[in-house]
């Protein structure tokens, strides 16, 4: 029986549908991955699974005893638990074995000679055992270290925590429940990298289901073995990861659109026929257009996939060649008696792509915010390439007025044109009413590509970015990573986002524990490194981006072919073609034999034997278009 099932779900929000029809079931222990834009309804489809939200059609169930395990979902904690006691009540049930086991051990000693009593005892053991009674503290410490809970936060109160803290705590807790089903919204949110990694691995060997909505691409690559997309309140599936679908959605993509081009052309060639049967004005040829005529009207033509956006421009300084962009020697910075970085020293080449890596509070933001000048080290120098032209794009960005459009955002802000606005943002992927927007309507990832925008044309040489992707749905990654491939120039940037770290890194740079690494190559070689401790044997230095190479077709497993049909479809179009051609050279020939009545109607036995020519002619034509007809059929069954 399956964990999860729906059955045509259909949900409304007001007017608005947001699901229609939609079935699919998830079997015990697939690890299945939710993606869609933002607004898809993929968390609708979680709450509604959760019972939170109610549907307007369809059956949603959970397996028969089965229990689910919601990260999203805070429970409310008596105000004085600390994060033990939160992280403890995972262990509930076995609490309660515990508490059995106790009452029983009184019992016995009342009652000795009770095998009974000692047969529900070793029940209880064995119970114990399963539930994890006996590893707790081993177990919670387990998950308290992969998932970066110091000890000292276990001290702290739960109702103390910032948002994100809460969310880990919630979804350690969760872990140590060992729930039969995971249902887990955006779980690698609050999360550093190494946390993330602990994550994936965990939910790679959980013998449970688990069902994840989630943005990080490289997370779905290693713990997901199956892909449900959920686009215009309908779903699509994927038997792969995020790899396999990336490739195999291009792939359906570019089908459809074959197959919308073959029907049109169809429909277009029927059309034609029927037209000049018409032309020809028999009573005959007027009864097969009319036949063609029914054929078009029952056709129907593949929608044609809508086509991705994908960026057209080249920002940034090309002319820009001072080698040394930016020396820093000795930089230490303390907060409140803390070392956040000690001696910390590097260089960064020009059009180099530079990655700051480093665990949540290691110090990544605090060095940023001091390579721009928002904050002075307490030792160390920091100096910049002649002519160098920095530019920041934070993980908020804020514009000055949020109530202006986007044109009118452009023209105050750059001082431009109206026509020279529309352009930009042409190149930047807002087009038609989308110009006419409003900042303030603007989500975070399309925010962040209109100050992109807002850059494009500035002599910028050194490109700074924080969390560029961080809340962002797929799409918007895929927008902004093309809009930082058309950077021509320096690129810095500390990101969470390990696809995306590995698309541009082409150097690295850990901090931790105020130290920082310096390591030259991709983030892949740089976690080979980590791990074995030695340099790769070649290490990839890059000083100039090398576009990432898509996987190729052959490299992601395909789903098997469907047998092809006997004769195929290719035999019946050269045989319509060749009835075409016989029907056009019989209509040509009684055309001609009508002429040559026409001037023989003084000669009777001329006239007679071209009306017995014509009558010949007339019934070969009239057996042919019924041939033509009946492999045309035959045909668009086969094509359907």
């Amino acid at each position: 029986m399956a964990d999860i099932s729906v059955q045509n779900l259909t949900k409304y929000y007001g007017d608005r549908l947001i699901l229609q029809n939609i079935s699919f079931d998830v079997q015990q222990g697939e690890k299945v991955a939710i993606l869609g834009a933002n607004g898809a309804g993929k968390t609708t489809l979680l709450h509604i699974l959760t019972g939170r939200l109610p549907y307007d059609g369809g059956h949603v169930s959970l397996g028969s005893g089965r229990n689910a395990g919601v990260i999203d979902q805070m429970p409310d904690f008596p105000p004085e638990s600390t994060v033990e006691d939160v992280l403890r009540l995972a262990f509930r049930a076995s609490d309660e074995v515990v508490a059995a086991m106790d009452a029983l051990t009184d019992e016995m000693e009342r009652r000795p000679d009770d095998v009974s009593l000692l047969r529900r005892y070793a029940q209880l053991e064995t119970r114990l055992e399963i539930l994890g009674g006996y590893n707790r503290d081993f177990e919670v410490d387990r998950v308290c270290n992969g998932l970066d809970i110091p000890q000292a936060m276990r001290t702290q109160r739960f109702a103390l925590l910032s948002g994100g803290e809460k969310t880990r705590i919630n979804l350690a807790r969760i872990i140590l429940e060992q729930t039969d089903i995971l249902l887990l919204d955006e779980p690698t949110n609050h999360l550093d990298m190494d946390a993330v990694d602990w994550l994936g691995k965990y939910l790679e060997s959980y013998r449970g289901t688990v069902l994840i909505i989630s943005h990080d691409r490289w997370f779905i690559d290693q713990c997901c073995d199956r892909v449900i997309e959920i686009h215009d309140c309908t779903c699509d599936f994927y038997n792969g990861n995020y790899s396999y679908y990336a490739v195999e959605r291009e792939r359906r993509r570019e089908e459809q659109r074959k197959h919308h081009e073959h029907e049109l052309a169809e429909k277009k060639r029927l059309e034609a026929v029927a037209r000049i049967m018409h032309e020809h004005g028999t009573e005959h040829l007027a009864k097969r257009a009319a036949s063609i005529e029914k054929r078009i009207a029952r056709m129907t033509v593949t929608d044609r996939p809508k086509k991705d956006k994908r960026m057209t421009v080249t920002f940034g300084d090309p002319n820009y060649e001072t080698e040394e962009v930016l020396k820093v020697r000795n930089i230490t910075k303390s907060y409140q008696g803390r070392q956040i970085l000690r001696d910390v020293s590097f260089n960064i080449r020009n059009r180099e792509r530079v990655a700051l890596l480093g665990e949540n509070g290691a110090g990544k933001t605090t060095l940023l915010k001091i390579l721009l000048g928002e904050e002075m080290p307490e030792e160390g120098v920091i100096r910049r390439g002649v002519g160098l032209r920095p530019a920041y794009l934070p993980q908020q960005v804020y514009f000055a007025n949020p109530h202006r459009n986007l044109i009118d955002t452009l023209i105050y802000d750059k001082n431009v044109s109206m026509q020279t606005a529309r352009s930009r943002l042409g190149s930047f992927q807002f087009t038609g009413e989308e110009q006419l927007k409003t900042v303030d309507m603007l989500s975070g990832g399309e925010k962040s590509r209109l100050r992109l925008c807002e850059l494009m044309y500035d002599p910028l040489n050194f490109l700074i970015l924080d969390e560029p992707t961080n809340h962002l749905d797929l799409a918007s990654r895929e927008w902004i990573e093309e809009a930082v491939e058309a950077f021509d120039g320096t690129l810095l940037f500390v990101s969470h986002d390990r696809y995306f770290v590995e698309r541009f890194a082409t150097r690295v740079l850990y901090l931790e524990n105020g130290a920082l690494t310096d390591f030259t190559g991709t983030y892949s070689d740089f976690l080979q490194y980590r791990q074995s401790g030695r340099l790769p044997e070649h290490p990839a230095p890059q000083t100039k981006r090398k576009k990432p190479t898509p996987p190729a077709l052959d490299d992601v497993p395909r789903p098997p072919e469907k047998p092809k049909r006997t004769g195929g479809t290719k035999i019946l179009q050269k045989q319509l073609s060749t009835l075409e051609r016989e029907i056009a050279q019989l209509e040509q020939q009684s055309a001609e034999l009508e002429q040559q009545m026409i001037r023989a109607s003084s000669d009777s036995v001329r006239l007679l034997e071209l009306m017995g020519e014509k009558e010949q002619c007339d019934e070969t034509l009239a057996a042919k278009m019924d041939e033509w007809e009946a492999v045309a059929a035959k045909l668009e069954e086969m094509q359907q």
